[in-house]
């Protein structure tokens, strides 16, 4: 029976060489790893994001594919990109879901786990 899925996982850093806490601007990168764990490819078509600030300030992000491509995994295969985004607070969070469509023409959602973006130290 075919499987679809893909398993996302997440690594943050906090850019201070980009970030001006005087202007409440702090810049963080995000690299997101994206594995078919299912049993047919698929490709990645695009992707809805949430970004909320402390102040629970809320960005909706939808666009196609991730960092200028649409990449088509096999099972097994991974892809890995880095982007970032720029908060106002020290502390937010980011959640979402790709948009994919297998081989066999199924559509189906990849699931981003909520994930924190903080300053080294501030997390309580």
């Amino acid at each position: 029976m075919a499987t679809y899925e893909f398993t996302v996982s997440v690594r943050t850093q906090y850019l201070p060489d980009q970030s001006d806490p005087e202007r409440t601007n702090f810049v963080f990168t995000y690299s997101i790893t994206i594995k078919n764990t299912g049993t047919v490819a698929a490709q990645l078509i695009s992707r809805h994001w949430v970004i909320t600030d402390a102040n629970n300030h809320v960005e909706e992000v939808r666009g196609l594919g991730v960092v200028g491509h649409q990449p088509l995994l096999q099972p097994g295969e991974h892809f890995e990109y880095t982007s970032g985004t720029a908060l106002q607070t020290q502390q937010g969070s980011m959640v979402g879901e790709y948009f994919c469509v297998a081989e066999d023409g199924h559509q189906f959602e990849a699931k981003i786990p909520e994930f924190v973006l903080s300053l080294p130290r501030t997390l309580h």
